[in-house]
């Protein structure tokens, strides 16, 4: 069998309607294609952001266990 001939079409869902995404207009598919780039990127700086944080969090208990014996200022 061709896997192609059972293929659908992309559809693109917006704002909860759904659109056939090869019919829309190029400026249009342009808008999506950004968007798409955009939801990779927040992903990605999600991402980031999460090894940051764990990564702070372990330097904040580092540096706890090594202030534990320093003398605070009074």
């Amino acid at each position: 069998m061709d896997a192609n001939s059972q293929q659908q079409p992309p559809v693109l869902t917006f704002e909860g309607q759904r659109y056939d995404l090869n019919s829309l207009p190029d400026d249009v598919k342009e808008l999506v294609r950004g968007m798409q780039v955009a939801d990779a990127q927040l992903r990605m700086h999600e991402d980031t952001l999460k090894v940051l944080a764990v990564g702070r969090q372990s330097m904040a208990m580092q540096l706890n266990e090594k202030l534990k014996g320093v003398a605070p200022l009074p």
